[in-house]
């Protein structure tokens, strides 16, 4: 009989909306699993109309369009003999559900609702959908009339089944299912399920790989069984970066590994797997079996078909790997660069305009960019065409091939050092040493006359001419003067990214980089409308604790050795005046708080959930070595004074790339007021009351 089942897993870089791009993506990925011997292809979450639609699945057009892609899938010659399982928006008896629909030879087989939604974070799935709350039920569901045309079938099982074909029995799971206590595939198990499919629209985290490798893993390690993973990759749309890691595991372990970061927009894992490893597994596991025994059984749909072969015993199976992790710096170097590859090319924009600073922030996302140039290079090297009509597109040269990351730098990536009276030549030094290293066009040019300008007309207008601090002004002078240099700044950004290219004699326009880290957005230690207001920021999300370790890791992997006296140099503004031609301003000076505290606050406020008062009691026992419950009373204040004060920057924040749990991303993310009570009276009497108790 028939034991080596051979399935496939697909990550695809779905987008939002682009049913025909996503249509020839599904056809592709289809015609590489078949030509590779599998009998069953996954793909990722609401693939059909690309999981970032958001509020246009309210539209009938986003249904409509999705049944025509459809229609196109059953009719084409690549889905014949082969399980096509693939994801879109269903409106069954007027609701909405998202769901898979599961098809062979023309013939719907299953519509398989989603159980559980994600609606935690990044997620609003129930804003859309509605969970399909009747479990093991199935009802029919009415065909389109163009898919009754297709197949013939009037109506088809809508619900919570799962299918038996000649050799196996298969459950599908998506996404959050995976994720929730009490997940489908453990009762599928005990019913017999040997093959669990999951489709997943799973975005990017630092470190987050690890968690959804262990929860598949542990999916079979307890119950058995063969477990696939699809997901989403690339940006689809907005700020989220989807990191593929299609795998397939069995009975607790893996077989079969995706990458997670790759200018490839199609991959397809294949895995010929044994079931009577399955079953043997699941045999000596007698508290498995005795569960099993009195398990509500789920409706079956028969499906002539099967995903063996009759004479398969020397058919080669997998045999479990090594799962590898890249490490953080590694994910930045890779995710940010891949996500600013999709932006670009499909903004069909000519590159990017970085003002470059000469410090930290600015000098990771001129990394970023560079890191992108890299992948770039090498995708085209390893026959990527994909890659490389889209490099020629965005160079404007049909006979152009990417092979040096210096060189395409130059093409599509220009920075720009724009100097003050308050700048100092180390910092102008060190911007046009990296420029040079990574190879961007670089721009140095001084913004005194127009800061002059604009106090001019203020003068003018008031007979009055503020002044910085150290020259007798007062804070409110001081602040107003540096905001004035800083929003200068901006302006002069997105004028020379709509036409640099033109005064060079070059097609197209540029989009503007911001280089906020997460850690500034969160104490709101940004100009608003300044360098940080910009058409997208790749390391948004990103602490300084972190960018610094992937500074270090450019320094070693990419010999960028301009990088190195940026490390040593202390972050700093450079708005306020010079003390004896030396930077007097400091960051961490400024912010009264340093990065590292703020990385904790962020953890504290958004991922612990924890107000001023639970702030406070758990910094008292973090801190108890360092700081007296008074101190730690006072940093907690400060922090939160200057939070709130300031969380009206985070409803116009670029739009950044999402990496960090503790981001203040106002847009969906972190949903908060932005005008605050800011003295906090009441969580800080309470802390004051706990200070005096101790």
């Amino acid at each position: 009989m028939g034991r080596a089942v051979t399935v496939a897993a697909c990550a695809l870089n779905q987008w939002a909306l682009d049913f025909e791009g996503n249509l020839e993506r599904i056809v592709r990925s289809i015609d590489i699993a078949r030509s590779r011997g599998a009998r069953y292809r996954l793909g990722p979450e609401l693939e059909i109309c690309g999981y970032g639609c958001s509020d246009h699945y309210y539209e009938s057009d986003t249904l409509l369009h999705s049944f025509q892609v459809l229609e196109k899938l059953l009719e084409s010659p690549a889905t014949q003999d082969i399980i096509c399982d693939v994801g879109m928006p269903v409106l069954h008896r007027n609701v909405r559900y998202n769901c898979r629909v599961i098809f062979l030879n023309k013939k719907i087989l299953l519509i398989r609702p989603k159980i559980a939604l994600a609606n935690a974070g990044n997620y609003r799935e129930l804003r859309w959908f509605t969970p399909w709350s009747r479990a093991r039920h199935v009802e029919e569901y009415f065909l389109p009339r163009i898919i009754q045309e297709v197949t013939g079938q009037e109506t088809v099982p809508f619900g919570d089944a799962v299918l038996a074909t000649k050799d196996t029995c298969l459950g599908a799971e998506m996404c959050e299912e995976l994720w929730t206590p009490n997940s489908p595939h453990i009762d599928m198990g005990l019913d017999g399920v040997e093959i669990f499919t999951n489709s997943s629209g799973s975005h990017h985290v630092l470190r987050k790989a690890h968690t959804r490798v262990d929860l598949v893993n542990s999916a079979t390690a307890k119950n058995g069984g063969i477990y696939m993973f699809a997901n989403q990759k690339g940006c689809d749309g907005d700020r989220l970066y989807y990191d593929g890691c299609a795998m397939i595991s069995m009975n607790g372990e893996t077989v079969a590994q995706g990458s997670q970061f790759s200018l490839d927009d199609v991959e397809v894992l294949v895995a010929t797997l044994d079931l009577e490893d399955v079953r043997s597994y699941r045999a000596e596991i007698s508290s498995r079996n005795l569960a099993a025994s009195k398990v509500n059984p789920y409706p079956r749909v028969k499906v002539n078909f099967a995903l063996s072969c009759p004479d398969d015993v020397a058919v080669p199976t997998c045999m479990p790997i090594q799962w590898r992790y890249h490490s953080p710096e590694e994910e930045i170097s890779l995710g940010p660069a891949c996500w600013l590859w999709d932006y670009l090319r499909r903004s069909k924009q000519a590159g990017f305009l970085l003002p470059l600073s000469g410090g930290i922030d600015s000098s990771a996302t001129a990394c970023i960019v560079y890191s992108m140039c890299h992948q770039v290079c090498l995708a085209v090297k390893s026959g990527n065409a994909d890659v490389l009509a889209d490099a020629r597109r965005i160079v404007h040269d049909e006979t152009y091939v990417p092979e040096d990351p210096r060189e395409f730098c130059k093409r599509v990536f220009t920075t720009c050092y724009m100097a003050s009276e308050n700048s100092s030549q180390d910092t102008c030094n060190r911007a046009k040493l990296l420029a040079e290293q990574i190879g961007s066009y670089h721009i140095n040019l001084n913004i005194d006359v127009a800061v002059k300008a604009v106090v001019g007309i203020f003068s003018t207008v008031t007979g009055r001419t503020p002044r910085f601090s150290v020259y007798g002004g007062s804070s409110r002078e001081s602040l107003a003067l540096q905001n004035v240099q800083a929003r200068i700044r901006m302006v002069l950004a997105y004028l020379f990214a709509q036409l640099t290219l033109w005064a060079r004699g070059m097609p197209g326009g540029l989009l503007v980089l911001g280089s906020a880290n997460v850690d500034e957005s969160l104490r709101g230690y940004l100009t608003k409308y300044d360098c940080s207001s910009a058409d997208i920021n790749p390391i948004g999300g990103i602490s300084k604790t972190d960018l610094k370790n992937f500074i270090q890791y450019c320094i070693e992997n990419f010999q960028l050795t301009a990088l190195r006296s940026i490390m040593s140099a202390p972050p700093t503004a450079e708005l306020e005046p010079l003390v004896d031609g030396q930077v007097a301003q400091t960051d961490e000076a400024d912010m009264g708080m340093t990065y590292a505290e703020l990385s904790i606050y962020g953890k504290l406020r958004k991922i612990a959930k924890a107000g001023p008062y639970s702030m406070f009691c758990k910094l008292i026992n973090m801190w108890k070595e360092i700081c007296t419950p008074r101190e730690v009373a006072s940093k907690v204040k400060h922090f939160f004074r200057m939070y709130s004060v300031n969380r009206h920057k985070m409803t116009t924040l670029t739009p950044s790339y999402h990496a960090e749990n503790y981001s203040p991303d106002d847009n969906r993310f972190d949903l908060r007021p932005f005008l605050y009570n800011t003295t906090w009276s009441w969580q800080f009497r309470c802390i004051d009351k706990q200070v005096n108790a101790l």
